[in-house]
């Protein structure tokens, strides 16, 4: 493993280290230790551990009324796993307020590809009419998810994603799933901020836990 400094030692933003790789290896590495990379093209890697850190509980998730609809009408398909790539690159031309540039660069989306292959990183999609309209990527380690990011074409099609991957979560007893930066939108899901601290101590014990590694295709009850 590669070892990091110690993510207490980040400064007021998260910021831990720079430079590296984006090789399993690294990637792997560095969540473990409850770091992640987040940089844009033409800056060095750098690797970031926020305090405090968002995270969620599956079973503190909020259902609202208008998912819940969408959910109702069966108007949506659900896939996990089979276009990967389709999805990290979806998510890459996103473009997202305060944010002139995305941070999913090339190098980022070969590294997390190559993690898809190993079995580690995972997209659950939403299909409409054999299109694919919405989803998100993240990886899995022990018995926890993390989240990076999402995207949509249509109203509700990304939360609809979200959604399943809760749901994932509550049949295969994930302890959370980690959302990285406080959002007001990750707050109005159930999502809640907590310490650093305590984040790396939830970390700590879901590692202990067998990873579920390996496309998730077949896993998902329809």
């Amino acid at each position: 493993m590669i070892q990091f400094p110690d993510p207490n030692q980040a400064d007021d933003d998260g910021l831990l280290a720079q430079g590296g790789e984006l090789s399993p290896e690294f990637l792997l590495s560095a969540y473990c230790q409850g770091v992640f990379p987040w940089f844009c093209e033409g800056e060095p890697i750098l690797w970031w551990s926020p305090n405090p850190r968002m995270v969620l509980l599956p079973q503190d998730f909020k259902l609202k009324k208008s998912l819940r609809q969408v959910i109702n009408k069966r108007i949506f398909e659900l896939q996990i796993d089979t276009a990967f790539h389709e999805v990290i690159t979806a998510c890459s031309k996103t473009k997202r307020r305060h944010e002139d540039e995305t941070w999913i660069t090339n190098d980022i989306i070969d590294g997390y590809v190559q993690l898809h292959k190993l079995g580690y990183a995972h997209s659950f999609e939403t299909w409409f009419e054999g299109e694919l309209v919405g989803g998100l990527y993240g990886l899995s380690l022990g018995n926890c998810f993390f989240g990076e990011s999402m995207f949509f074409t249509k109203t509700d099609v990304s939360k609809f994603a979200f959604y399943h991957l809760v749901q994932f979560a509550m049949k295969n007893n994930f302890a959370f799933i980690d959302a990285q930066q406080p959002t007001d939108h990750l707050a109005s899901l159930g999502a809640k901020s907590i310490p650093r601290k305590d984040f790396l101590e939830m970390l700590e014990k879901a590692l202990q836990q067998e990873t579920l590694q390996g496309k998730w295709t077949d896993l998902i009850k329809h």
